[in-house]
């Protein structure tokens, strides 16, 4: 008698979860889709003179980056603004220590002949590439012009606004 109990509940268990016989299938296509917008990031790396010696009569050089990422395909310029200094320009930026200032240049050449500019303002040399998806590097080449001898001792800093258009 157990084993015609257990197997009548086995049978019952078993048409209980059994799935349904379908005779025909219906179709349907599901669409997908997305669009990759244009986009770029963009870091820097600050230019970093060091101690100088306004005494020395030599010019000071320095180096930075600007870094770009932008979406694969997608153009881009890379421009800077004259920095916060008091009396900047484009040719001339100026770090300040309060009132103080002491005078250099940032260019996109390591002659240092092509002040880095925002493309409209006399110093129109930008940087320039076309995104990768991965991040273009590229150097900031930095100059404090010698003859600076009134200068006076102290920490001089400036900050330089960049723009990537795309």
């Amino acid at each position: 008698m157990k084993n015609i109990v257990r197997c009548g509940v086995a049978a019952a268990l078993t048409a209980a979860f059994a799935a349904p016989a379908f005779a025909t299938d219906a179709n349907s296509s599901l669409g997908v889709n997305a669009s990759v917008t244009a986009n770029c990031t963009v870091s820097t790396s600050p230019v970093a003179f060091g101690n100088v010696d306004v005494t020395s009569g030599q010019a000071v050089q320095g180096t930075g980056s600007v870094s770009v990422t932008c979406t694969n395909g997608t153009a881009w310029t890379a421009a800077a603004d004259a920095g916060a200094g008091s009396g900047a320009d484009l040719a001339t930026r100026k770090m300040a220590n309060g009132a103080d200032l002491l005078n250099y240049g940032l260019f996109t050449d390591a002659a240092r002949t092509q002040p880095w500019g925002d493309g409209v303002e006399g110093a129109t040399a930008l940087f320039s590439g076309t995104g990768t998806g991965t991040p273009q590097t590229d150097t900031v080449y930095g100059l404090i012009p010698a003859g600076q001898t009134g200068v006076p001792a102290g920490d001089y800093a400036d900050t330089v606004q960049v723009t990537v258009s795309y």
